[in-house]
């Protein structure tokens, strides 16, 4: 049996590799374009910036090493220029020599990947505007960095690579703009959690330009002009465009078979296109979204690996299967770690999810160990069912821990109410004998019991301000001095039963306290005493880092940055 494979990097090398794994007498070929196999695109960003030295590190297999473990005839340079499903054969040019050759193949793996999403914009093709997507792509980027010593860069686009490029390029020295026509950076995160992240970015001096649209570039003074539309243009030594990810699927397209989402190619459950004997993995492809049961295109590392795996299997005899992608992802900011998994809120609605979820604000570890930190969790679930939707967590330590927890259990059905059961492992530096998924998984169970009525930062502009209900904060009288929400009276908790009296009956009461503890707690008192109480969900710091990001959102300079 022949296999040959387009693309030698996380899916098509995975399944290279099974393939000789499970079949020691496979002919396997594969064409990889770039000079490189098997490299970590997730590590680029931090080769330009340092924080990885040695450039070899970037390529976890070469095709000399390759081919002595696995007897994988890898060839770099060499571009698969058509498809020929007809006579099951590909043509392949030679980027070194130029000569162009056509291969058989019993089978057939397209693991083409994603292009960098390159708007047609005029200027796009400056010599200092770049693209980050390959080993290349990073040693243009690092050499010209080298050379030519820029003191500012402008980064089109806020993902992964772009927030991970302007943190390792903030590193260098270099004065940073993120600017982005989306009001959010990393739209895997919903607006309310991507606050804490741009908050991170702005302390480290990365200025954010969100909602505005970049309308071209233009080379003036040694730099580049980045036009915005309806604003005066931002200049910058650099540029690197950051938008997003395209399939590469052209070849795909050329040869007839089935494309979907943005272009992606269509397979189903065992990585097979609509073509006899060709199948397709990695960031080319669409899947189905896990929760949702949806069509999607999720261009991440793991699932990539997975789907490698998968067509290898069935490649040789088995039948594997892909369940579907989930989207679980996790970044380093600066100092704060990001991470998600599922869907999040806007899109569970846009799905036509009923959406409910809880809020929390716990400790990584336990409080009276030295050195924990807060993080913010947001945690999805349907109404009703309380399947889990999706999770959302921003903080310091311990959030890679929990994401992977809540990550697991969506695959595993687990409902919301379910994860106070989960049995974690508990020691002082590590976490505390409430771990903060089970205390998720406390207050949905307290929401199905009824115990627990909640109100959202989306119902503050609804607020009566009439009297018809009563707006109740229950922070000490130092934290409630400090800020607080328009037309909210302040009770600490631990007056709240001796000061009943000042509460009108048979209202409504909305109440706050820093995160959400002290408050349900101050809820269960008025509960006790026969009024209907409702928790803020998340507590004012969440309420405040949320609204002061929206405010310097939407009073950013004129140029087009948040100061």
């Amino acid at each position: 049996m022949k296999v040959v494979i387009i693309g030698g990097v996380a899916g098509g090398a995975t399944a290279a590799a099974r393939i000789r794994r499970l079949d020691e007498r496979a002919d396997i070929v594969v064409f990889e374009r770039s000079g490189y196999v098997s490299y970590a695109n997730c590590g680029l960003p931090y080769y330009i910036g340092g924080v990885i030295g040695d450039p070899e590190a970037l390529t976890l297999q070469t095709p000399e090493s390759f081919f002595s473990r696995f007897r994988v005839d890898m060839r770099v340079r060499h571009e698969v220029t058509s498809i020929h499903p007809d006579r099951k054969t590909v043509r392949v040019r030679n980027l070194d020599t130029g000569e162009s050759f056509e291969e058989g193949y019993d089978k057939l793996i397209l693991s083409p990947g994603a292009r960098p999403t390159q708007p047609r914009l005029p200027g796009v093709g400056l010599g200092k505007v770049f693209t980050l997507r390959t080993v290349e792509d990073t040693f243009r980027i690092k050499e010209h960095i080298g050379a030519h010593h820029p003191k500012s860069a402008v980064l089109a686009g806020g993902g992964f690579i772009g927030l991970e490029l302007a943190e390792n390029l903030r590193q260098l020295g270099m004065a940073v703009t993120i600017v982005q026509r989306p009001r959010q950076l990393m739209n895997p995160f919903d607006p309310d959690m991507a606050a804490f992240i741009h908050n991170e970015v702005r302390r480290h001096g990365i200025k954010l330009a969100l909602g505005r649209t970049v309308e071209g570039f233009e080379e003036r003074g040694g730099g580049v002009d980045i036009l915005l539309k309806d604003e005066r243009p931002l200049h910058a030594d650099m540029v690197v465009l950051a938008i997003g990810v395209t399939p590469d699927t052209a070849l795909a397209r050329d040869a007839g078979l089935k494309l979907g989402l943005k272009g992606s190619i269509v397979v189903n459950d065992r990585m097979e296109t609509s073509v006899p004997d060709i199948y397709a993995v990695g960031d080319a492809v669409q899947v189905k979204h896990y929760v949702t049961g949806g069509d999607a295109v999720i261009s991440l590392a793991g699932p990539a690996n997975k789907q490698g795996r998968i067509a290898a299997d069935n490649i040789c005899g088995g039948d594997s299967r892909y369940l579907g992608s989930q989207g679980s992802s996790v970044i380093k900011v600066f100092g704060m770690t990001a991470a998600s998994t599922g869907i999040n809120e806007a899109n569970a609605k846009k799905a036509g999810l009923a959406v409910d979820k809880v809020v929390l604000s716990p400790m990584s570890h336990a409080g009276y160990y030295p050195g924990g930190r807060v993080m913010t969790m947001k945690v999805l679930f349907e109404q009703g069912s309380f399947r889990l939707l999706g999770a959302q967590i921003v903080g310091c330590e311990g959030v890679d821990k929990r994401i992977d927890v809540l990550a697991a259990a969506i695959h595993a059905g687990v409902k919301a109410t379910q994860l106070k059961d989960l049995d974690l492992a508990y020691a002082p530096p590590y976490s505390s004998a409430k771990d903060p998924v089970n205390m998720a998984g406390f207050m949905a169970d307290n929401i199905a019991g009824g115990i627990l009525k909640q109100w959202h930062l989306e119902d503050v502009p609804t607020l009566p301000q009439d009297g018809s209900v009563t707006l109740l904060d229950v922070r000490t009288a130092a934290e409630y001095s400090r800020g607080h929400l328009e037309g909210f009276q302040n009770i600490p908790v631990d007056e709240l039963r001796d000061r009943l009296g000042e509460l009108r009956p048979g209202r409504p009461v909305y109440v706050i306290c820093q995160s959400g503890l002290r408050s349900y707690i101050a809820c269960r008192i008025l509960a006790g005493h026969g009024f209907d109480a409702y928790n803020f969900s998340g507590g004012f710091r969440f309420y405040d880092a949320v609204v002061n990001d929206r405010c310097l959102i939407e009073r950013a300079a004129p140029c087009g940055m948040d100061q």
